[in-house]
């Protein structure tokens, strides 16, 4: 399915999903062939957030993006990752920034489904959303909130365009990861719910990528 596409014969243009300024925002490389990662000891949960945090500082940057369909080696710092293949590519696009980030449905909406997958290295609280155009259906996926974005939502609920649904979490919550949103379009949920793999294996990835198509019309 071309999103894009869609929008555009559908005339719909997305409201962003968070609030950016575009000149104070850094593209972060998180891939394996990032060096700089090697000074970094990514099972030091401390040492990761500090190397965010002082990217965006050190570039005057109020938020970073990057990472839809990079090969990352920092998965090895969770056991929620491995396999005999472990998993390695990234399926959405992280935005980091402070938490208590405001995000905002895209388009008009309901909650497929949500859950608190409070697991080391997993999502901690998640939101699915499940989206119409016409006879196409598919659904952006928002992890790593804030545990009280979970307050009052029910299948089924209706969020509008450009509300303000979820917040980002802080590191308690999210689960044990430098604040940020990770955010993901799916097209099949293929009867998953309150879940849907954020990182797959390289053997995998191009029915992955096909299923989770580039999200950044919506950022």
């Amino acid at each position: 399915m071309d999103i894009g596409g869609l929008l555009r014969e559908a005339g719909i243009t997305p409201s962003p999903v968070m609030k950016l300024d575009n000149e104070k925002l850094h593209h972060f490389d998180l891939s394996k062939y990032n060096k700089a990662l090697d000074n970094v000891d990514l099972n030091d949960e401390q040492a990761f957030t500090q190397y965010i945090f002082n990217e965006l500082k050190a570039n005057n940057c109020t938020a970073g993006i990057g990472g839809y369909g990079e090969e990352r080696s920092l998965y090895s710092r969770s056991t929620l990752f491995s396999d005999e293949e472990p998993r390695t590519i990234h399926l959405g696009i992280d935005v980091w920034t402070a938490a208590g980030a405001d995000v905002f449905a895209p388009l008009d909406s309901t909650v497929h489904s949500f859950a608190n997958r409070n697991v080391h290295g997993d999502y901690g609280p998640v939101i699915i959303l499940e989206h119409k155009i016409e006879n196409h259906v598919f659904h952006t996926l928002y992890g790593h909130l804030s545990t009280d974005s979970l307050d009052g939502l029910t299948i089924g609920k209706e969020i509008k365009k450009g509300q303000e649904f979820a917040r980002i979490g802080e590191y308690h919550e999210n689960f044990h990861w430098p604040p940020h949103l990770h955010f993901q379009v799916i097209i099949d949920m293929q009867g998953m719910v309150g879940d849907y793999p954020g990182v797959c294996k390289k053997s995998e990835s191009n029915i992955y990528l096909k299923n989770c198509p580039n999200p950044s019309v919506f950022l």
